[in-house]
């Protein structure tokens, strides 16, 4: 007994002596990183103190203060940022569906301006801007060495004044500029249409008219089409849509699901991580999907594409997304201002992290460049037939509905061939969608 006491005796001294040798050393390691930030915030102040005092000219402490703060967030990641009263102002109107602007969704690489998407039917968009360019000079001065807030201030101002942007685009040798008239720029989230027996849906951001502009425009286009047995299915073009709100993306992926998950979040810490899930329900009762996106599809727009791939409820056509796979919260500060600061990363179904990846399409569609403008002779001499030469036969064996019915078909694969040459992916995923109704049981 008592050399069980003994042992035990020693044990929780041992105990004791390895806590002290342990704990000793982690307290002072915590207490030599406190020293170290307050000095740091010290050495802080006496910048501070010296540029007010020392500058070359006088300085607004404020604009001090917002520029230190900024300096702090954006050093994080390019998504991170300070939002002062304005700016704060003109984000919640922009997630409203309303702002004014050129139109453009941008990013910093290299230390200029890239343009995510040009956002449809704005200036920008008008302007001609593409996916991927780069804008390194705004009215003339260079954007080289600014802060990402820094360089979309330089390209704010008063609706209807003219912006000077240039522009550096893949296969252009030389940087070109570009003329842009600021505008208001008022969001249609969703445009609906039918092409043929096809409904698309061209989602154009994620704000809060999102879902309910998809919900309606799919209402709409199936009664007009008579009846959702006249639809051989529906294209969700997400090019160029630079995403927005994470809400709107669950919703909109979960219009076309009926189970499992959509997404899920993932911070610091592994208690802060959020899994959403699909609810029954499918907009289109299961009739098939094809999603489209391309270099200008971020951030909200990949979880829907990378939701709906996972679940093979739909083919992903395109090329490439963009790859913006974090998660920014809007936090309210003091003063009006807000902070915009990536607190998480987010995951496909599958678990795969689409961060600087993008998602892959199921079937790689290049968008052609348009082809030099082609003369109309050259044009007739291509698409020539039988009953263009002089003296052919009439045909004699054929009823005038089934005249009818011919030329009825052969306006539809001439609007589908004009459709290829406007746009070419869209006409691709049509296709797609022609192929799999030809394919599908007869009832």
């Amino acid at each position: 007994m008592r050399r069980f006491v003994v042992a035990a005796l020693g044990g929780t001294l041992a105990g004791i002596l390895a806590t002290t040798q342990i704990a000793g050393p982690l307290i002072a390691q915590e207490s030599d990183r406190q020293a170290s930030v307050y000095e740091q915030l010290d050495l802080f102040g006496d910048i501070f103190e010296r540029i007010r005092a020392q500058y070359v000219e006088e300085v607004d402490e404020g604009d001090l203060i917002e520029a230190a703060i900024n300096g702090m967030l954006t050093s994080l990641d390019p998504h991170s940022g300070y939002l002062a009263p304005d700016d704060a102002a003109q984000m919640r109107q922009q997630t409203r569906g309303e702002f004014g602007g050129l139109g453009i969704e941008v990013t910093q690489e290299e230390g200029f301006v890239k343009v995510v998407s040009p956002i449809d039917g704005t200036p920008a968009d008008e302007a001609g801007i593409e996916a991927g360019d780069f804008i390194t000079h705004v009215d003339g001065e260079s954007v080289l060495g600014l802060t990402l807030d820094a360089a979309v201030e330089l390209m704010r101002g008063p609706v209807g004044s003219e912006i000077i942007v240039t522009v550096a685009r893949e296969g252009e040798s030389e940087p070109f500029d570009v003329s842009i008239i600021r505008d208001t720029i008022k969001l249609t989230a969703v445009r609906a249409r039918s092409e043929g027996d096809t409904l698309v849906m061209r989602v154009t951001t994620f704000n809060d008219q999102t879902y309910p502009n998809l919900k309606e425009g799919i209402e709409k286009e199936i009664e007009a089409a008579g009846g959702l047995d006249n639809v051989n299915g529906l294209v969700l073009d997400l090019r160029n849509n630079p995403g927005g709100l994470l809400t709107q993306a669950i919703r909109v992926s979960d219009a076309f699901l009926e189970k499992g998950e959509i997404v899920s979040t993932r911070g610091r810490d592994a208690s802060d991580g959020e899994r959403f899930n699909a609810t029954p329900g499918d907009l289109i009762d299961g009739k098939p999907l094809v999603v489209l996106i391309n270099g200008g599809s971020a951030s909200a727009s990949e979880i829907v594409a990378g939701a709906l791939k996972d679940h093979r409820r739909a083919i992903v056509v395109g090329t490439k997304s963009f790859g913006k796979g974090s998660v920014q919260t809007v936090m309210p500060l003091r003063g009006e201002g807000a902070m915009r600061l990536t607190t998480a990363r987010y995951y496909t179904p599958s678990g795969r992290s689409i961060q600087a990846l993008g998602v892959s399409p199921d079937i790689v569609v290049e968008q052609p460049r348009r082809r030099p403008g082609e003369t109309e002779e050259e044009d007739a001499r291509r698409n020539r037939s039988e009953a263009d030469l002089r003296g052919s036969l009439n045909n004699d064996s054929l009823s005038e509905d089934e005249i009818r019915q011919i030329e009825d078909d052969r306006a539809a694969a001439e609007a589908a061939a004009q459709l290829r040459e406007d746009d070419y992916q869209l006409a691709y995923a049509i296709d797609i969608l022609k192929g799999l109704s030809a394919l599908a049981p007869g009832e």
